[in-house]
C-alpha cells in the first residue's frame, strides 16, 4: 500500500534541569556530550533508507516514505541546541526526506530558554509551531518542581514569539503538581485562555516512582512538596474543570489531554492517534509504518549510552511467535507536548515481535490484523470523534468489530461510551476513565 507524508520526530534529551516529577529520557549534560548526540541523530537519519529496507520487505509494506509534511523536535529542551546544531540536524533531514511547503514544525521550549540564535535558525528552517512547556503560571508551583520561569517570563516569550511570526504555540499546564489548589489551577487555566494561545495541553500529575518527588512521596517525606500534593479525587475534579473553562472560551477539546482553537489542532500528534506513518529519531523515538494488514514498528533504547552505542552494534533479528496478546496503551514521555504513546504492552507478551537481540538497536514489533484493530480502536477512541465503525468493519472485517462492540456494552451502560450512527465515542466521564474502557475492549477482542 502507498504510504501517506510521514511526522518526523526527533528526540532531544537534554535540560538546563530535571523537574522533580520527572522520570523521562532526559537528563542534564555538558556541550560535548549533545554535539556528539547531534551527530549520531544526523548518522541514523542518513541512514534510514538503508536501515529501513530490510524493514518494508519483513512486513511486506510500501516502499518508505518520501514525503514529511510534519516535523517535531520533542524532548528535554530542544531549543537547547546551538543553531549550527539546528542546520545539520535539518540538512540531513532535507537529504533524506522532502518536507512539504506547508508543513507543520514545531519546536518545544521551555520558557525562557530559546537564545535569539537559535529562534533565527528554527525560522529559517520553517518553524511555525512552537510548544511551551509551562506546566503552571503559579510562580510558587512552577518552582516547587524544578521550573526555572515565572508567569512574566511566560507571557513575555509568548509575546516574542508572536512578533517573530509565530502565532501558533501550544501551553502544558499539569493539574496536581504540589502545592496547587483548586483557585491556583484555575489562575493557570485561565492565564492560558487569557494568552490568546490557538492550543493548550492538560495532563493529570501521574509521578513516576523512580522520580525524586515519587521516591519522596513513597517514603512519605516532605520535600519538593510532596506531602502537598492533591488527590487523585481532586485531580480529576481539576481536568474535568479545565475542561469546561477551555471549551467555553473557544478552545476546544480534540482528544483526553489536547485543545485548540478552530484549525489548530496538532497535525503531527493526530498521525499518532489516527495511525499515520511516522518515524523517530533519537533516544527512545519511536516509529511506524503501515503495511498492507497491519504495521511495522520500532523504537530506539531508552539509554543514552545504549543509543550511542547502537551505530557501532551489529543487529541481529530474531523473529518470535504471531499476533495473539493483547497490549495495553502507554504514553510514551517523548516531548512536553506528550505526543501519544506508542501500544506497548508487556514487552515479553508482545505480539509478532521481532527483537534486536544485542540491546542496542532498535527493538522491533511486526503488528498483524487484530493487533492493528485493537491499536485503531483505543487510539481512535482518544480523540473527541471517536471512530467510525463502519470504517474499520471495511478495513478489518465485522468479526473483530462485533467482539469489540459486545465488550463496550457495559462501557455504554455505565455512561463511559456512547454511538451515534456509526461513530463510537467517549462520554466526557468515558475520558476521565479511559484506561478502564481500553482494558475492557482489549478483553473482548483477545483470542
Amino acid at each position: 500500500m502507498a504510504q501517506p507524508a510521514v511526522g518526523v520526530y526527533i528526540s532531544v534529551p537534554f535540560c538546563k534541569a530535571k523537574c522533580t516529577y520527572c522520570n523521562f529520557a532526559s537528563g542534564v549534560f555538558g556541550a560535548e556530550r549533545m554535539d556528539g548526540y547531534v551527530q549520531r541523530v544526523c548518522g541514523e537519519i542518513s541512514a534510514t533508507r538503508g536501515r529501513v529496507a530490510g524493514l518494508v520487505k519483513m512486513a511486506e509494506t510500501a516502499e518508505f516514505p518520501a514525503l514529511a509534511d510534519s516535523v517535531y523536535l520533542g524532548g528535554g529542551t530542544p531549543s537547547l541546541l546551538e543553531a549550527e546544531q539546528l542546520r545539520r540536524l535539518f540538512a540531513a533531514l532535507r537529504a533524506e526526506f522532502e518536507i512539504t511547503k506547508d508543513a507543520e514544525v514545531t519546536l518545544e521550549c521551555a520558557p525562557g530558554q530559546l537564545r535569539e540564535q537559535t529562534l533565527e535558525e528554527m525560522l529559517r528552517q520553517g518553524m511555525n509551531r512552537v510548544s511551551f512547556g509551562v506546566q503552571s503560571f503559579v510562580d510558587r508551583e512552577a518552582a516547587a518542581v524544578g521550573r526555572l520561569h515565572t508567569r512574566k517570563m511566560c507571557l513575555s516569550e509568548i509575546g516574542r514569539l508572536r512578533a517573530a511570526g509565530v502565532g501558533n504555540i501550544n501551553v502544558d499546564l499539569i493539574a496536581g503538581l504540589p502545592r496547587q489548589t483548586a483557585a491556583s489551577w484555575r489562575e493557570s487555566v485561565e492565564a492560558a485562555i487569557e494568552s490568546e494561545v490557538l492550543h493548550v495541553s492538560v495532563y493529570m500529575l501521574e509521578v513516576d516512582e523512580e522520580s525524586r518527588l515519587g521516591r519522596e512521596m513513597l517514603k512519605a517525606g516532605n520535600r519538593y512538596g510532596a506531602g502537598s500534593v492533591a488527590s487523585d479525587d481532586e485531580i480529576a475534579e481539576w481536568y474535568l474543570a479545565a475542561c469546561e473553562w477551555l471549551e467555553a472560551a473557544g478552545v476546544k477539546q480534540y482528544e483526553i489531554s489536547n485543545f485548540a482553537r478552530e484549525g489548530h489542532a496538532s497535525r503531527h500528534n493526530m498521525k499518532y492517534w489516527r495511525r499515520e506513518p511516522y518515524v523517530g529519531y533519537g533516544l527512545d523515538a519511536h516509529s511506524m509504518l503501515r503495511t498492507g494488514e497491519g504495521a511495522v514498528r520500532w523504537a530506539n533504547p531508552d539509554e543514552l549510552e545504549g543509543y550511542l552505542a547502537g551505530e557501532r552494534e551489529q543487529e541481529t533479528v530474531t523473529p518470535t511467535s504471531q499476533d495473539r496478546s493483547p497490549g495495553t496503551s502507554t504514553v510514551t514521555p517523548a516531548s512536553q507536548d506528550r505526543s501519544p504513546g506508542i501500544p506497548t504492552g508487556n514487552r515479553e507478551q508482545r505480539a509478532g515481535l521481532v527483537q534486536i537481540t544485542n540491546g542496542a538497536g532498535p527493538e522491533i514489533e511486526v503488528v498483524g490484523n487484530e493487533k492493528a484493530f485493537e491499536e485503531a480502536m483505543f487510539l481512535g477512541l482518544r480523540m473527541n470523534v471517536g471512530v467510525d465503525l463502519e470504517a474499520l468493519r471495511a478495513e478489518f472485517g465485522e468479526g473483530l468489530v462485533r467482539g469489540a462492540m459486545d465488550a463496550m456494552e457495559d462501557a455504554e451502560d455505565a455512561g463511559l461510551a456512547e454511538c451515534e450512527g456509526s461513530w463510537l465515542r467517549l462520554t466526557a466521564r468515558g475520558r476521565m476513565a479511559s484506561n478502564e474502557v481500553f482494558s475492557r475492549l482489549l478483553v473482548g477482542t483477545a483470542v
